[in-house]
């Protein structure tokens, strides 16, 4: 494993000090050694230092901060200046082209010249556009127009004059104020279907609240705004919530860690996406809770461009009980209970997680948009997370007219209490878990780990080793070149019956790992979408403040780098990195369209390869792969379920392109009305009463009573575990 020694960054620090302070001996003529040695300009140089030392010397690539990366570096700092193409003109832009290639050397100087000019000039262009919009939004839009506008800024170029500019504003907030008309519209006249995530609530769910909306509805009498009265509200909501966007961005853009954010993150992300500088501010959100940024609802958190994403969520959280937030969900606005939402668009993301964090029992309101463009409102009861939904949960799968009993198990998460050695692990309670299914008689198993974003390493190896027993499991290769191989030494195995492990694109990282072993070994089928996330590095949290040496204690604080040190490799040799898993039996999969992984992502590292390793197979059976796919493939072409999927399927495929967003209301509001029926569609799955399920444990608990009663209802609405049920029935009967 790579051990990270502070004395390198002592070293690297003190040369770096040394050789600046003597390089530019004519710019301190008129300045003692000491004033020059005790600016801001001083600290920042040694930032710069401890980023370069760091990167350097640390990162697996072991990429140099040179040109060619200050060349990839600028236009990543230019992304960040302004994502949308939205603020600065092509002339802006080109003013800054003189520092493309002089990144690394103000990073290493200290003397970040490029920041101060680029936030200069978006300031003046904050100003301008301000103004234009707060007067544009006091006259009256055309909404019969036949025009419309491009929203994807991929497909923009930077604009090059103010008028073409502001011609492009004129549009946006037009489009800005049908959305909020459409938005007031739906929730006026269709309330149940607003508050309505992706993934749908149960049917007693469904029932209880629709049985209280027919109670407020009786003690309520709704008043409906007119069409003119719904686009003047609409348009005083917009002109308010930019008098506060304006006024955030100008007051943001002032402050010197923002912008040391945007500049040294836009030169740690060519390295990879996983390795990022965090201001001091960030740090100390970082310390108070590892578990993620939204404390209450229970996700992570990241910025991508002007948006806030969420990165994951977190198992037992409200977030994900309330089966409404997902992982590359963008969160627009936040609201306090019955408050005015506040936009977040172009926040950053200290701020954001300061809207969203609250106390346990408080009500916040998201306004998200899905990966596939439809919005919905996400209402949510801030709580603390329940530790018992992320363990590990088992049962019994039965089908209609099927002899055979399937055990199913669901991991969310690799745990482990490391504080506490004799702590609950998940190791232990899936080996627990596989005794009570073989002693309930199953005749074999579903390992669920989609979703599963990954966690500890040491039950990544020890539990492959419950299913194939002693030997390899994942090689580790650090920045230094020199590989590891982990191995399982426990002989003894937990279930050998026929198995089937299930990802999808948000597998990642130790449920790569897992599946790929038992992949490699022929224990198990893979069963999914085409790809697993492909995340297989490791990252290290390097606090500055804790590595510099004495003298430099008097400009803390420096804050950390979360920085890329190892990458994963099967027994085979190929990593899981960027390919991810490809399982044995593809299944479609609506988020295959939604561009999740690594290889996605910019500057994600590559695929690699080592040697292989000896391992043994699996010897006590195999699985007839290319029979089993093409039954597969026939029953789904037969699946009402899949039908339904596929639908969805090619649905998410054309509303993921339809970028250019027609400025005639009426249009704008047909294509709402669609937007709201296909989804509504696409969530209205009933229950498969032919899958019987049935608990491996005696449940007295009200509480594990209703878990089970909603993990059940959602195994019988899932089409992906129906046709794992079938795969091993066809896999048993050809054994027989």
């Amino acid at each position: 494993m790579n051990l990270f020694r502070p004395w390198i960054l002592w070293i690297l620090l003190l040369s770096v000090v040394h050789t600046s302070a003597y390089s530019r001996e004519d710019e301190k003529k008129s300045t003692s050694a000491n004033e020059e040695f005790t600016s801001e300009y001083s600290r920042e140089m040694m930032l710069g230092g401890l980023l370069k030392g760091a990167l350097e010397t640390m990162h697996l690539s072991k990429m140099k901060l040179d040109d060619d990366l200050s060349q990839k570096s600028f236009l990543e700092f230019i992304k960040k200046l302004d994502f949308g193409k939205q603020f600065l003109l092509l002339s802006d832009v080109k003013q800054l082209e003189k520092y493309r290639k002089e990144m690394d050397d103000s990073l290493m100087a200290g003397k970040l010249t490029i920041v101060t000019e680029a936030f200069d000039l978006l300031d003046k262009r904050y100003k301008m556009i301000k103004t234009y919009a707060m007067d544009r939004l006091k006259k009256p839009f055309d909404f019969k127009q036949v025009a419309s506008v491009e929203t994807d800024p991929d497909k923009r170029e930077f604009l090059k004059t103010e008028e073409e500019l502001k011609s492009y504003w004129e549009k946006m907030l037009q489009l800005e104020v049908m959305g909020r008309y459409a938005d007031a519209k739906e929730e006026q006249d269709f309330p149940e279907d607003v508050k309505k995530g992706r993934r749908s609530k149960t049917e007693k769910e469904k029932e209880q609240e629709k049985a209280k909306k027919e109670k407020e509805k009786k003690n309520k009498k709704v008043v409906k705004l007119t069409q003119e009265q719904l686009i003047a509200k609409a348009t005083d909501e917009v002109t308010k919530n930019y008098q506060k966007i304006f006024s955030r961005l100008e007051t943001q853009n002032k402050k010197r860690d923002y912008q040391l954010d945007k500049f040294y993150n836009s030169i740690t992300e060519v390295f990879d996406p996983h390795t990022y500088y965090m201001v001091p501010e960030e740090k100390d959100d970082f310390d108070i809770d590892m578990s993620g940024k939204l404390e209450g609802i229970g996700a992570l958190l990241r910025e991508d461009g002007p948006y806030i994403k969420v990165e994951e969520i977190i198992p037992g959280s409200v977030a994900w009980k309330s089966k409404q937030l997902d992982k590359d969900d963008v969160i627009l606005k936040v609201g306090q209970a019955n408050d005015e939402p506040v936009d977040i668009v172009n926040m950053r993301i200290q701020d954001a997680v300061k809207l969203i964090r609250g106390k346990k029992g408080t009500v916040v309101k998201l306004t998200v948009k899905k990966p596939d463009g439809m919005m919905t409102i996400v209402e949510l009861k801030r709580d603390v997370v329940s530790l018992e939904e992320s363990y590990v949960k088992s049962t019994i799968l039965e089908k209609k007219d099927s002899p055979y009993k399937i055990g199913y198990v669901t991991l969310p998460k690799f745990y482990r209490d490391f504080a506490n050695r004799n702590g609950r692990n998940c190791t232990d309670d899936m080996r627990k878990a596989l005794v009570d299914l073989n002693k309930a008689g199953v005749n074999a198993l579903i390992l669920d780990l989609r979703n599963n974003g990954g966690g500890a390493l040491i039950d990544a190896n020890m539990m492959s080793g419950l299913f194939i027993g002693k030997g390899p499991i994942v090689q580790v290769k650090a920045s230094t070149g020199s590989v590891e191989v982990l191995k399982n030494d426990d002989p003894e195995i937990s279930f050998d019956k026929p198995m089937i492990t299930m990802v999808n694109a948000n597998s990642a990282s130790a449920s790569e790992i897992v599946a790929a072993a038992l992949q490699d070994y022929g224990r198990s089928l893979v069963v999914g979408g085409d790809h697993t996330h492909g995340k297989g590095t490791v990252q290290q949290v390097v606090d500055f403040d804790s590595v510099i040496p004495p003298i430099a204690k008097v400009y803390s604080p420096f804050g950390a780098l979360k920085i890329t040190i190892q990458k994963f490799y099967r027994i085979t040799g190929g990593s899981t990195q960027y390919k991810g898993v490809t399982p044995d039996i593809i299944l479609p999969d609506p988020m295959s369209v939604l561009e999740k992984g690594e290889r996605f992502l910019d500057y994600s590292l590559p695929w690699g390869q080592v040697a292989p390793v000896e391992f043994s197979s699996w010897k006590k059976f195999t699985y007839d792969r290319k029979d089993l796919t093409q039954k597969s493939q026939e029953r789904m072409k037969k699946s009402e379920k899949f039908k339904h999927i596929l639908s969805s399927v090619e649905w998410y495929k054309e509303r993921k392109d339809a970028t250019l967003r027609s400025l005639n209301l009426e249009k704008f509001w047909s294509e709402r009305e669609l937007i709201r029926l296909k989804s509504k569609e696409f969530d209205d799955l009933k229950p498969d009463q032919n899958i019987k399920v049935t608990s491996a444990l005696k449940l007295t608990k009200t509480e594990d009573k209703e878990r089970f009663e909603r993990l059940t209802e959602s195994l019988q609405k899932d089409a992906y575990i129906e046709e794992s049920m079938n795969i091993l029935v066809d896999n048993l009967s050809a054994k027989k």
